[in-house]
């Protein structure tokens, strides 16, 4: 007969397919909670990537150590003619803010200036040892690589609710008798 019409017992292969779509359903859900966090840090480098940044500013800075003339607080003052003086290797910067933020990039200006005359004047650091604490305390480290070169070097974070930020000196090129670790300028940025 046309239209062929086959006969089925009533109910016949439904509860099948709904055990199937309820397994489906279920691997679906466990997939999601088992993949969230994955899923919740693309999405945010993903917004850090189409997004814009922002400066942001510190509220206080405290340093280990530094030398006379050279304070820490000129790391953040807006001049890279000026410059944080440490006298060795594993002194340290934290850095304060106000508010927790989207910690997106740092900008690092090493040695004395961005100028390069004024550049091999002291010595730098080739190595940085950066920990960022977030707001519930949670504490992530990187060991950022600098180049010997005057003028800015960025490097991408990407820390969620960033509280506090520590830079640690390491690696220092140059530190003779009379010279000390330079440091000429170090920025933030958040995501706008």
């Amino acid at each position: 007969m046309w239209p062929l019409h086959r006969r089925v017992r009533a109910g016949s292969g439904r509860a099948a397919r709904l055990l199937v779509v309820l397994a489906v359903l279920a691997a679906l859900c466990a997939g999601g909670f088992l993949l969230l966090p994955a899923g919740r840090a693309f999405v945010e480098d993903t917004r850090d990537k189409l997004g814009k940044s922002k400066p942001v500013t510190p509220v206080s800075v405290e340093a280990s150590a530094e030398t006379r003339r050279h304070p820490v607080t000129n790391t953040t003052d807006g001049l890279s003619n000026r410059y944080w003086g440490a006298p060795a290797a594993g002194a340290s910067a934290t850095y304060t803010f106000r508010k927790p933020f989207r910690f997106v990039d740092l900008i690092v200006t090493n040695g004395a200036s961005k100028n390069p005359e004024s550049y091999p004047r002291q010595a730098r650091a080739l190595r940085l040892d950066l920990e960022v604490t977030t707001r519930d305390g949670e504490r992530h480290r990187k060991e950022l690589t600098l180049s010997d070169k005057p003028g800015p070097q960025t490097f991408p974070i990407r820390v969620s609710d960033a509280k506090t930020v520590r830079l640690t000196l390491r690696s220092p090129v140059g530190l003779t008798e009379g010279r000390h670790l330079a440091l000429a300028e170090v920025e933030f940025f958040a995501r706008s």
